[in-house]
């Protein structure tokens, strides 16, 4: 969603940087066609404020660590109809990607701060300031880390008052497939909370419009 401007049990270790890495595990809730509901916290200095949202996964390639999908911000105080965005995805494998960005004006003390908010990430953080946790292979990790960049919005112009500048940090859960996040954007509100919950077990609690990509 654009935003406006203003305990696991311990991963093991690879040896070698990049060495015998697989893919996260392969988790039924993180798929094409998954869908989540929830909430991103927009509080600012002068007022409370949280969007409602919706998530829908379009394309998910573990191999390539790669996913993509739309979010529908739902009650956007400044918007006339739901607010919809493409986002892309990078899925921290250590093998296409490991937990520092290197991108979109994020540093890796950026990364850390982000990343320690996650209480699943404490058991990797010793090696993660290491190397950026190349070394680590989360392939049986019961969490799936990853990083959302929206690219567009779907259905309002650029003009509509709100930025996609920014960026998420993703912790996915694969027991449950709920999703926690932080919204990274220097010219924003820090750390705004996402929460999502999946609803692919609830369809009849949950609408989503459809959206032509482009």
């Amino acid at each position: 969603m654009p935003v406006r401007v203003a305990e696991a049990s311990a991963p093991s270790q690879t040896s070698g940087s990049n060495g015998g890495q697989t893919a996260p595990p392969a988790c039924t809730l993180l798929s094409v066609g998954q869908a989540f509901s929830g909430t991103q916290n927009v509080s600012s200095m002068q007022k409370d404020e949280a969007w409602r949202v919706n998530v829908r996964i379009q394309g998910c390639d573990l191999e390539h660590g790669y996913l993509c999908g739309t979010m529908e911000a739902l009650n956007v105080p400044m918007a006339d109809t739901p607010v919809v965005t493409f986002w892309e995805g990078e899925i921290v494998d250590t093998k296409n990607y490991t937990f520092f960005t290197g991108k979109w004006e994020a540093t890796p003390d950026d990364d850390i701060r982000h990343w320690t908010k996650f209480p699943s990430f404490s058991a990797l953080l010793s090696q993660v300031e290491v190397d950026g946790g190349k070394s680590l292979d989360l392939s049986n990790y019961p969490y799936i880390f990853m990083r959302w960049k929206e690219q567009y919005f779907v259905n309002v112009g650029t003009d509509c008052g709100l930025t996609i500048a920014g960026f998420y940090y993703v912790c996915f859960s694969c027991s449950d497939g709920s999703i926690n996040g932080f919204y990274y954007d220097p010219n924003s509100s820090p750390f705004q909370k996402l929460e999502l919950k999946s609803t692919n077990g609830e369809r009849s609690g949950f609408s989503f419009s459809s959206y032509e990509l482009r």
